[in-house]
């Protein structure tokens, strides 16, 4: 019977196992990724019981890479990519390169192929979306400066690897050919690029335009299942079109049918609908690059093993780490930043089955990839525990770093230009996101002094050139707030969404200028209450603010009606 149902059995064996495994898993506060690939090793060739069909197994991994990169361009924002360009473009371009030197020259040193080699660093040299949007929402930081960092770095990271994807086959299939010219080489990249420009032209030009015109003619029809298999059947359907017309890969052509319907007003309703199927397909995924894992390599290859770990762990991490700080960010966040990317992931698995299937890359480098991405993802939450212990020991212990800490940041000083019309009763500013955007607009039109702090480097060196007063840091930081003359204002406004640090904030803003109001943003009902009883006067949030305003224009409309 069996036998007559391969893809039932196949589908049962790897759910039902992924659910067991992962949730061991989570209550071992391990991500739920080590349990599915776990439960792939265990119903893999390469283990003794029963074994799923690997073919069928591929196949559903198909659809999990398409819906996984659906996803990437659902949340894809070129806007919180731009906020954090200066650091996240330059920082994932030389990380990527350290990364792929490192596994090159160690593959070549185990006497593998050049082009193996470089498919084989290029698969460590990229971190796992999903396991650091899972890690930063555990711990709150989403939202942080630091969360948007490595966010913003990972998305150059995947945006890199999809051109990667994209080129790598034509560059495989033209290097197999005897004799091959320079000249041949850069017709068939231009062909390839081509090919991905004119797809890329249809779905900018007609895609964002016919999508949401079909979402719109289906969700009129009020039903949420033909939604959900619109969404579901565009995802799919265009990534199979882009590589059946175009020779465009999978990945992109997913990626992009994401990106284009994120424009769209019904982006959040697509992605809640279907991340039940992204959810599940996925999990197939990460079962199917467990099959692929050899557990023996453990035991004949360890050193290996080991140089596969260090690369991930160690030499990509300092290379991201000293990049940061050399760009004047914080050891905070150098830190942040280089645990952020101490893993590798989806699109490692990606390219090593590209890699595999093309034949550059050996049989066992699948299995030293898996157990590399097993052990940096095992061990990353632990990781990101240690980083203020991390911060505080190296500080204590390294006069460098102190230097680092306390060096002369031309951002984190007001210049001495700057008007006394402007830091006397002023306003300070925490934060100059949307809400902080809107806010300063209303202070510049009513013509009120203001000071704006905030983390993001490029943010105060814009307002500075538009001739605004900023200063760059965590307003968390007594030294941050003298520097914004907190002491000569007349009101402490804190939009920022992050409110970690808001109650050190309240305490040190009153010790240096009592009785002074504090107007603060609050994620919640809860966080508002414990807000004001740490001193702020008023604490607002969403969902307050839209009763306030529902309540406001009721009574207003019911006065215009009598």
């Amino acid at each position: 019977m069996h036998d007559s149902m391969p893809l039932i059995v196949t589908m049962a064996a790897a759910l039902g196992l992924s659910l067991v495994l992962g949730f061991a898993a989570a209550r071992l506060k391990l991500p739920a990724l080590v349990g599915y690939l776990l439960a792939g090793v265990l119903i893999g060739p390469f283990t003794p019981g029963f074994v799923a069909d690997v073919g069928l197994a591929t196949q559903l991994a198909e659809i999990g890479v398409m819906l996984l990169m659906f996803g990437v361009g659902l949340h894809f924002s070129i806007d919180d990519l731009m906020a954090v360009r200066k650091i996240a473009i330059p920082g994932a371009m030389v990380q990527m390169a350290v990364a792929t030197a490192l596994g090159t020259v160690v593959a070549l040193g185990w006497g593998w192929s050049m082009a193996g080699a470089l498919v084989f660093g290029l698969s460590l040299s990229v971190a796992s979306t999903v396991v650091l949007l899972r890690a930063l929402e555990s711990r709150g930081v989403l939202e942080s400066q630091n969360g948007r960092i490595a966010v913003g770095w990972l998305v150059v990271e995947d945006l890199a690897m999809v051109l990667v994807l994209v080129l790598l086959p034509a560059l495989v299939t033209l290097g197999d050919a005897a004799g091959a010219s320079a000249t041949d080489l850069a017709l068939t990249l231009a062909r390839t690029l081509l090919a991905v420009i004119a797809f890329v032209a249809l779905m900018l030009v007609v895609g964002r335009r016919v999508l949401p015109w079909v979402l719109w003619q289906i969700s009129a029809t009020g039903s949420r299942e033909l939604f959900t298999l619109c969404v579901v059947a565009v995802a799919l359907g265009i990534a199979y079109g882009a590589y059946a017309l175009f020779g465009v890969s999978v990945a992109l052509g997913a990626f992009f049918a994401g990106l284009v319907l994120r424009e769209s007003e019904f982006s959040h309703r697509a992605a809640e609908e279907s991340l039940p199927f992204r959810d599940a397909f996925a999990v197939l995924f990460f079962v199917s690059v467990g099959m692929l894992f050899d557990p023996r390599v453990l035991l004949d290859r360890p050193l290996q093993v080991l140089a596969v770990a260090a690369i991930i762990m160690v030499g990509k991490s300092v290379a991201a780490a000293a990049l940061v700080l050399a760009l004047r960010y914080p050891l905070n966040t150098a830190l942040t930043v280089s645990v952020s990317l101490a893993q590798i992931g989806e699109f490692s698995f990606i390219l090593a089955a590209l890699g595999g299937s093309l034949g550059v890359l050996p049989p066992e480098a699948k299995s030293l990839i898996v157990a590399g991405a097993i052990l940096s993802i095992a061990l990353n939450p632990l990781l990101f525990s240690l980083i203020e212990p991390m911060r505080r020991w190296v500080v204590g212990r390294s006069a460098l770093a102190r230097r680092l800490e306390a060096r002369d940041d031309p951002l984190a000083e007001l210049p001495t230009s700057t008007s006394r019309q402007v830091l006397s009763r002023q306003v300070v500013l925490v934060g100059h996101g949307v809400v902080g955007r809107a806010v300063a607009r209303s202070l510049t039109e009513r013509g009120i002094p203001f000071v704006v702090v905030d983390q993001n480097r490029e943010r105060v060196e814009s307002l500075r050139e538009a001739g605004l007063a900023a200063v760059v840091g965590d307003a968390g930081e007594p030294s941050v707030l003298v520097q914004a003359h907190i002491a000569e204002a007349a009101l402490l406004v804190v939009a920022a969404s992050d409110s970690t640090d808001v109650r050190p904030m309240i305490e040190t803003a009153h010790a240096l200028n009592p009785g002074l109001p504090i107007l603060v943003r609050a994620a919640n009902a809860e966080e508002a209450r414990l807000l004001l009883g740490a001193g702020a006067q008023r604490a607002v949030h969403a969902q307050g603010a839209v009763a306030d305003a529902l309540v406001r224009d009721v009574a207003e409309a019911w006065a215009a009606r009598r």
